[in-house]
């Protein structure tokens, strides 16, 4: 008895007497081999009583019986059999290769486990070695078989069934390795074309706001961009609508489609499918024909269609899903810096996201500094500086954002943040002085450390206004930032400054804007820069 062992060790063929196999490197060959030299089907091979009987298949880089090229020839012990580039020993064996043997699972496994009867708990059943597959290039032909225009060979309707359904999954995982719209639609016209005898291929998206079939590619096979652009409108709308794959066979006198597109396009045979989505919705079409033959297409080739069209409708999905994911994360990624984490997340998600309008609208505007910094810092190392800065920032940028505020920007040693923009809610006044008393709160805890520690303990005034401002992207064409322009900044940020230590003054307006008024000390008007009379303000009480 013989078998094959390759020179490089790594793969083995075991062999039945009077059994043939092929050799080949598509993927349903008997013995795949998947090195660029073999061809799909390269040589058969079968045991014999006195050796190997090795016959060439037509392969393109030839088979070679101890370096010479052979048609057909018997090895014996020891002889070298070469396909393509890929050589193999036969090695003879005392006994006949059994069967793999069923997998002896360890003890633990085996034992009766209680009130079952002794059935063991797990068992494995049989272990088989799992190899790269060949790809789509290891499945077709370069022309179709009988009347169908799929390029699958097979000798039987089983074998033809498998290798269709291998032809699916190698698809199916080339599809899922395209991340990008435009590569993947352009794959799979390519991918339509190496598998069926067509001359045109086209896929068009459904817009979501038009509801309009765009075209997306269309190619054609003798390479005339001009022909390939059109779609039957008649035939792309019935698939879109009723949701059905359409084979026709003379599409220029098939009563359902009396388009003059038809007519000028000389297209005789069509298939249609609609890319139909997770949720039932449409996501396009895929579309090809033929324009010399009439009753060109075969139902087994719609069926294989219909089929690939799924394929495709799930990557398309999961290629928008994973550009909705990038784009929501570089979004996300860019404001966070300035906006809570939620309302980070509906910018992200919006249509235009990362694009912020530039509107005139009413919002509250947030100052909060530290008192006396300026002497303080003198007296400070720079290490010491941006600690403690570090550290009170972030604590107070905190509060900002769990009450759905927007940081606008830090001067210096102040926070300048806004409610209202670029997301408004109801309550916006409400969430900005309880964002005050959060702030002061945390400060106490943060002197207390402090002080703890041996370091210096700060104090801060908080001013805060509303009214109507500008607000957008504004800056140069190196660097935009979102904030606000108006005389309402300007009060908020002269409040902030006539503020005592840890004191909260609110203008007239934003008091009245108050849903759920704190209690509030009435102070003298001050007067503002700017402002030539003087102005109403309270002091928030705590």
């Amino acid at each position: 008895m013989f078998k094959l062992l390759s020179t490089s060790g790594d793969q083995s063929i075991d062999l039945q007497l009077g059994h043939k196999l092929v050799v080949g490197r598509a993927v349903t060959s008997d013995v795949p081999i998947y090195d660029p030299t073999i061809s799909r089907r390269h040589a058969e091979i079968v045991l014999t009583e006195s050796g190997v009987r090795v016959t060439d298949l037509g392969s393109s880089n030839g088979t070679f019986l101890n370096g010479a090229k052979v048609t057909e020839a018997e090895a014996g012990a020891n002889d070298v059999v070469t396909f393509g580039k890929v050589a193999f020993r036969v090695k003879e064996v005392t006994a006949p290769v059994a069967r793999p043997q069923v997998v002896a699972p360890p003890a633990e496994f085996t034992s009766p486990r209680p009130g079952k009867g002794g059935v063991a708990a797990g068992t494995i059943v049989r272990q088989m070695p799992v190899s790269i597959s060949g790809g789509v290039p290891a499945i077709v032909i370069d022309e179709p078989q009988g009347s169908s225009h799929l390029k699958v060979r097979a000798d039987n309707l089983e074998e033809r069934r498998e290798k269709k359904l291998s032809l699916l999954l190698e698809v199916s995982k080339e599809l899922s390795k395209q991340q990008e719209l435009d590569r993947l639609l352009d794959k799979v016209v390519d991918f339509t074309f190496q598998i069926m005898n067509v001359d045109r291929v086209s896929i068009l998206l459904l817009d979501g706001k038009s509801n309009e079939l765009v075209p997306r590619i269309s190619k054609s096979r003798t390479g005339d961009a001009s022909a390939a652009k059109h779609v039957p409108q008649s035939i792309a709308r019935k698939a879109v609508e009723e949701r059905v794959a359409i084979l026709s066979d003379n599409a220029a006198a098939d009563e359902r489609f009396k388009g003059k597109s038809i007519l000028i396009q000389s297209v005789r045979s069509a298939m249609c499918t609609p890319l139909m989505g997770s949720d039932s919705k449409v996501l396009g079409i895929l579309y090809v024909d033929n324009l010399t033959a009439t009753h060109s297409f075969a139902d087994e080739d719609l069926e294989f269609l219909i089929a690939f069209g799924g394929l495709t409708a799930v990557a398309i999905e999961n290629s928008q899903l994973s550009e909705r994911i990038r784009r929501e994360a570089l979004v996300r990624s860019n404001f966070e810096r300035y906006f809570s984490p939620n309302i980070a997340q509906v910018i992200a998600q919006q249509q235009d996201g990362g694009r912020l309008p530039s509107e005139k609208r009413p919002v509250v505007v947030f100052f909060s500094d530290i008192r006396g910094f300026t002497p303080m810092s003198e007296t400070m190392s720079p290490d010491d500086i941006a600690r403690l800065l570090t550290e009170y920032f972030t604590e107070m940028v905190d509060k900002v954002f769990e009450h759905g505020g927007t940081l606008d920007k830090f001067m210096g040693d102040a926070i300048m943040a806004l409610w209202g923009a670029p997301i408004a809610h109801a309550d916006d006044a409400d969430r900005a002085v309880q964002c005050a008393l959060a702030q002061l709160t945390e400060l106490e805890k943060l002197n207390r450390k402090w002080k703890e520690q041996g370091r210096t303990e700060v104090q801060i005034g908080i001013g805060i206004n509303f009214g109507e401002v500008f607000a957008g992207n504004i800056g140069s064409d190196r660097r935009l930032e979102y904030t606000v322009i108006g005389d309402a900044v300007n009060t908020a940020y002269r409040l902030c400054g006539k503020a005592g230590s840890n004191e909260i003054l609110i203008s007239e307006p934003f008091y009245q804007q108050l849903k759920q008024k704190p209690a509030v000390e009435a102070l003298e008007p001050i007067q503002v820069k700017g402002k030539a009379k003087k102005i109403p303000v309270y002091r928030v009480k705590r």
